[in-house]
């Protein structure tokens, strides 16, 4: 693989690293964030299936939904049919929680429901560098747990 298109496909799964901590963070337990850290956890997935996508050269698909990603991804490697649930548990967090509903229910998510999404977040992301040659996967965090 050239240099130019491994650095590209680093870039993707870099940012979705920075996405996941910023998770992280967001949820910590001094006053948490838990609406903001639902989008990163999206964003991370989506960020980790589009970097494989260019791994695989498939064309740019303007799209925040990580469902159909996930089935793109399928047809280049079948093993992600195993991420397809987790996909779509992700993919309403990229408006979920973001903006106000009318209505007298204000609906927020809760600490149970955040572990789940960071974990299938975490789950993707993984598996992609798992596919990847070591060129492509982005260097360890420098706080990594």
């Amino acid at each position: 693989m050239d240099e130019a298109k491994s650095d590209y496909i680093r870039q993707w799964l870099r940012k979705a690293q920075i996405d996941l901590e910023s998770a992280r963070r967001l949820a910590g337990p001094a006053d948490p964030f838990l609406d903001t850290a639902f989008f990163h956890c999206q964003q991370a997935a989506e960020k980790s299936v589009k970097g494989y996508l260019a791994f695989c050269d498939h064309p740019w698909v303007n799209t925040h939904n990580v469902k159909t990603l996930v089935r793109l991804a399928v047809t280049y490697e079948s093993r992600f049919s195993q991420w397809k649930q987790a996909a779509e548990r992700l993919t309403p967090y990229a408006t979920d929680f973001r903006y106000p509903i009318e209505g007298p229910e204000i609906i927020e998510p809760d600490e149970e429901q955040y572990q789940q999404a960071e974990q299938a977040a975490v789950g993707i992301f993984d598996f992609v560098c798992s596919l990847l040659p070591d060129e492509a996967r982005p260097p360890e965090p420098r706080n990594s747990q």
